[in-house]
């Protein structure tokens, strides 16, 4: 699919990296040739390559040599640290190892190196930007003009020829988990099934050859990697722009000088490009689609994208391990607003669940569970988180609450461990925050569950304030029972702060505000 698309429009803009222009036909090249020279390492179809890279040109050409060769790649967000890095390659025992001197502050390609030396089947060091003896130089691998002295694989070795990791059930490529409960999982993505959910993926969204994708979070999550994202823009004959920041001022700058007709974020970064284009000359008029996934948008939020940046606001649900779900292009402007979407493929099976596994009725808050073609059936050499996530007929325990509308859209309603439990009574973290986030004085805010001696938990909100304000508990509280809040429902602990913390995805990091508040109360007790 990738491979045909380079060869059926050559001349094509692919990538935009920096300085960095390469047209389809210069892909081809540049990925054909870093193909036979990593068969010249010694890797082989089969192999995994860990590959935790910034956005950036090499890591196109890396991915894409690697799924030219059979040989799956491991894809790690740049903002993982040596904890989470060090848990891939015990999973994953990859052959080689990908990274870049800026991809993390911790020192990437040292710890790099001395995960070679911790594990025997890891033979490679693929540094980018600090390259010392014993690394091979990735800029150069992926450089067809660059000198490279190690051994090559032979010229016919590039081209598809059975056996070479091309089974249909074989991994194209590993994904990882969010890690919201721990550790994160590695997650095989088989060529058939992957294939088929970018191609349905690329129709949802309406990506054909003349789309351009920016790309300003992390490439190697699934939502801009494959939703159609990346891949899915590249095999339709497209063009990719890679940037490095999702800082407003730069992004609709390229936006404008790339004329950019798609782009994925997280609401909060949608929030700030909102804020942003209120004073912008930017000319934004070539954005066609504003993809939001990651966390279920305010209504508030949703409803402005469309006005006041021009494109069309499509919601997007999913997760690595399977099920994608999106609102239609030319969906009405409630369910684009208020859902997220119906699944991709008429053949995804998603059930919504009581607490005893009970399917319950339209309308209805429960546990999402889903199979489907492009679902997989379990981690990678973990069987243990494997029959925790998977029902024995094969279904995949989201984790997320959710109900579905009588016209088939579901609605995201939070996560099954983010209900907070104020003595026995549950309160959805995720209603709570939709309803602060319509006060005038509140930027973004989040409740967490805070230990309480009587009630085992009551909410903690923690608020960012709009710039000059300072919304106090008891306002806030009084706003919400004006909305008709239930009293038991109410913050009983607030924190404002200058910013929330967030995972390496841009997800709100309940876990850190959780031990937070944790620390917090234990101190003051």
């Amino acid at each position: 699919m990738l491979r045909a698309a380079r060869l059926r429009h050559p001349d094509r803009l692919a990538v935009v990296s920096g300085t960095t222009r390469l047209t389809h036909g210069e892909l081809h090249t540049a990925v054909t040739v870093a193909g036979r020279r990593l068969e010249g390492l010694g890797v082989r179809a089969g192999d995994r390559v860990v590959v935790q890279l910034p956005n950036c040109a090499e890591f196109v050409v890396l991915v894409l040599a690697l799924l030219d060769i059979g040989a799956p790649p491991v894809l790690v967000l740049p903002g993982f640290g040596d904890y989470e890095l060090g848990h891939v390659v015990r999973a994953a025992r990859p052959v080689a190892l990908a990274v870049s001197a800026g991809s993390r502050s911790s020192g990437p390609v040292e710890s790099a190196r001395r995960l070679r030396e911790d594990h025997e089947t890891l033979d490679h060091v693929l540094a980018l930007g600090d390259v010392a003896a014993g690394d091979l130089d990735l800029a150069a691998l992926c450089d067809p003009g660059a000198p490279w002295d190690a051994p090559v694989g032979p010229a016919s070795s590039a081209h598809p020829r059975p056996g070479r990791g091309s089974a249909l059930t074989d991994a194209a490529v590993f994904l990882l988990s969010g890690g919201t409960t721990g550790p994160p999982k590695v997650i095989p993505r088989g060529n058939a099934g992957y294939a088929y959910m970018i191609r349905t993926a690329c129709g949802i969204a309406d990506v054909s050859p003349d789309a351009v994708y920016l790309a300003v979070m992390p490439a190697a999550h699934g939502f801009v990697l494959n939703c159609p994202g990346v891949l899915g823009t590249l095999a339709q004959g497209g063009t990719v722009v890679l940037g490095d920041t999702t800082d407003p001022r730069q992004a609709l700058g390229l936006i404008e000088r790339e004329r950019v007709t798609h782009c994925a974020l997280v609401p909060t970064v949608a929030m700030q490009w909102l804020a942003a284009a209120e004073g912008t000359a930017a000319d934004l008029s070539s954005l066609r689609v504003l993809q939001t996934g990651g966390a279920r948008p305010a209504p508030e939020l949703a409803a402005r994208i469309g006005p006041e940046l021009g494109a069309t606001l499509q919601q997007c649900y999913g997760m690595s391990e399977g099920l994608l779900s999106y609102t239609g292009l030319d969906d009405p402007e409630s369910v684009i607003v208020g859902t997220q979407g119906r699944p991709a493929s008429p053949m995804d099976e998603v059930l919504i669940v009581d607490e005893q596994g009970r399917p319950v009725a339209d309308g209805t808050t429960g546990e999402l569970l889903t199979r489907g073609p492009y679902t997989v059936a379990g981690y990678y050499r973990d069987p243990a988180a494997t029959a925790k996530a998977f029902t024995p007929d094969g279904f995949y325990r989201t984790g997320d609450l959710a109900t579905r509308t009588p016209g088939g859209d579901l609605v995201v309603n939070g996560r099954v461990r983010d209900i907070i439990n104020r003595g026995g009574e549950k309160i959805p973290a995720e209603d709570l925050e939709l309803l602060v986030a319509r006060h005038p004085d509140v930027r973004a805010s989040a409740a967490v569950g805070a230990p309480h001696e009587l009630y085992g938990e009551v909410v903690c909100l923690y608020v960012v304030p709009e710039a000059g304000r300072e919304p106090t508990l008891l306002e806030l509280r009084r706003f919400l029972r004006g909305l008709g809040l239930a009293v038991w429902k109410l913050p009983e602990l607030m924190e404002s702060v200058a910013q929330l913390p967030t995972t390496a995805i841009g997800k709100i990091d309940k876990k850190a505000l959780r031990a937070d508040i944790a620390r917090r109360t234990a101190v003051e007790a």
